[in-house]
């Protein structure tokens, strides 16, 4: 059974950072696409961040390139998000997400994805 679990999530000022991990379990996602989404309260769930199989590529959306840094721990079958310059639009539940296929490289489509875990919250004060 597939799980994946984020943690990391917490309240801070804006400019801080934080750093989201979610750990694998069932499977070994080194060669699966992995992403993070995040939905804000009333809004539709949106991509955040995304990294290929064996970290062919990543893609960020454009609200969060060069603040956010998607990266992957193989040997921890765990895939973190490094998440600077923090704004209070950043505030919202953020889901790891994981593809089924193996060999694919990142998309910002959610309907790609067919792993989810549960979120974990990050607020950001002004």
């Amino acid at each position: 059974q597939v799980q994946l679990v984020e943690s990391g999530g917490g309240l801070v000022l804006a400019g801080d950072s934080l750093r989201l991990s979610c750990a694998a379990s069932g499977r070994t996602f080194t060669n699966y696409a992995m992403g993070w989404f995040r939905q804000a309260p009333e809004k539709e769930r949106e991509f955040a961040a995304a990294s290929g199989w064996g970290g062919s590529n990543t893609v960020y959306a454009d609200s969060v390139q060069g603040r956010f840094t998607i990266s992957r721990d193989n040997a921890k079958n765990t895939v973190y998000l490094q998440m600077n310059s923090l704004k209070p639009e950043d505030t919202a539940l953020y889901y790891c997400a994981a593809m089924i296929i193996p060999y694919r490289r990142a998309t910002m489509r959610r309907d790609d994805y067919d792993y989810w875990g549960q979120g974990t919250q990050v607020t950001v004060s002004s």
